[in-house]
C-alpha cells in the first residue's frame, strides 16, 4: 500500500457536509484539506455501475486537474429483495426537477420491495468506496460495508438520504434518529476509513 506523506489533500466532491465529515475523520493527521468547489472543478460525469469505478472516476478527476492527492467517495444502498438495487443508483432514484427528494426515493424502495412481497427481514447495506488517487495515476481502494434491514414506516429526521427507513445490524434505532457523529462512528464510511487510516498512519 502506498504511503500518503503529504499535508494537502483534495476531497472530489461538492458536499460540504461531506468534506466536514472527513475533516473530522482525518484531523489526527495535520492535513490541510479542500473541495471541488475550492478549486472551480465540476462534477465529472458517473458513467460506471460499481461504486468503485465511479469513485475512481472523481478521485483521478480531481488528481489530474490540481496535481495534488484526492479523495473520492462513491456510496448507497444496496437491498437484498430488489436484486441489490438502488446500489449506484441510490442517488438516481431521488432526482427530480426540482432538486433530490429522498421521501419519493424511500417511499419507492419499499413499494417495490411490498410488489415483489419481500421477506423479511428485508436484508440491506450501506455501502461506501473510497479510492485515494494520486497525479502519477495511482491509487488505493478501501471498501466499508454497514449491513442492516429496510423498515417502515420512516423514523427520525437526523442524517440525509434513505437515513430513515435503514436499521442497522444490533441496533434498535434507525440511521435517522441517531446523532449524527455517533452514526458517523460506525457507518459504511466509518468502515471505509478505518482501512483509509493505514495509508496515513
Amino acid at each position: 500500500m502506498r504511503r500518503f506523506d503529504g499535508d494537502r489533500l483534495v476531497v472530489a466532491t461538492h458536499n460540504m457536509g461531506k468534506l466536514e465529515e472527513i475533516a473530522d475523520l482525518l484531523s489526527p493527521y495535520g492535513v490541510t484539506l479542500t473541495s471541488n468547489a475550492d478549486h472551480g472543478l465540476p462534477e465529472p460525469e458517473e458513467t460506471e455501475t460499481t461504486f468503485v469505478g465511479n469513485a475512481r472516476i472523481k478521485a483521478h478527476a480531481a488528481a489530474k486537474a490540481t496535481g495534488l492527492p484526492a479523495l473520492a467517495d462513491d456510496s448507497g444502498i444496496e437491498i437484498d429483495g430488489l436484486g441489490g438495487a438502488p446500489g449506484v443508483y441510490t442517488a438516481d432514484w431521488a432526482e427530480t426537477p426540482h432538486g433530490r427528494d429522498f421521501v419519493m426515493a424511500m417511499e419507492r424502495a419499499w413499494a417495490e420491495l411490498e410488489a415483489v412481497n419481500a421477506p423479511f427481514p428485508r436484508v440491506a447495506r450501506f455501502c461506501c468506496t473510497l479510492v485515494l488517487a494520486w497525479p502519477d495515476g495511482h491509487d488505493e481502494v478501501f471498501p466499508g460495508v454497514m449491513p442492516g434491514q429496510i423498515v417502515w414506516p420512516m423514523r427520525g429526521d437526523q442524517g440525509h438520504g434513505y437515513d430513515p427507513i435503514f436499521q442497522p445490524d444490533g441496533y434498535d434505532q434507525t440511521f435517522g434518529e441517531m446523532d449524527r457523529w455517533e452514526k458517523n462512528k460506525i457507518s459504511h464510511r466509518a468502515d471505509a476509513f478505518a482501512k483509509l487510516k493505514a495509508c496515513f498512519g
